[in-house]
């Protein structure tokens, strides 16, 4: 018993450190993104290399059909919910996941 909680302090621990690195860590990366002020930007793939091939071509880019992803949080909230998604199934489904199907 005693092991037991010696390893969960460590294991709790080591998941204090680890966000306290991020909250630490995390600004000093995001100093480098365009903020609302205009700052600087860190262009992704799809401006650096699609975006440029395209427009060599001759060929502009045009809006979203269906959801505008380019504007607000609504990337990341369609992120969290695929997340939340995943995380439930693959909690529902653990034992057959990790021990495969039982016949």
């Amino acid at each position: 018993m005693k092991e037991s909680r010696k390893k969960a302090g460590r294991i709790v621990a080591a998941a204090c450190l680890g966000v306290l690195f991020v909250l630490i860590v995390a600004p000093l990366f995001a100093a480098g993104a365009e903020g609302p002020q205009g700052k600087k930007s860190w262009q992704g793939v799809d401006e650096a290399v699609v975006e440029r091939i395209a427009r060599e071509q001759g060929r502009e880019p045009w809006p979203p059909v269906l959801f505008r992803t380019d504007l607000g949080d609504l990337p990341l909230l369609m992120f969290l919910l695929a997340g939340t998604v995943a995380g439930f199934a693959a909690g529902y489904y653990w034992r057959s996941l990790m021990e495969g199907r039982k016949k």
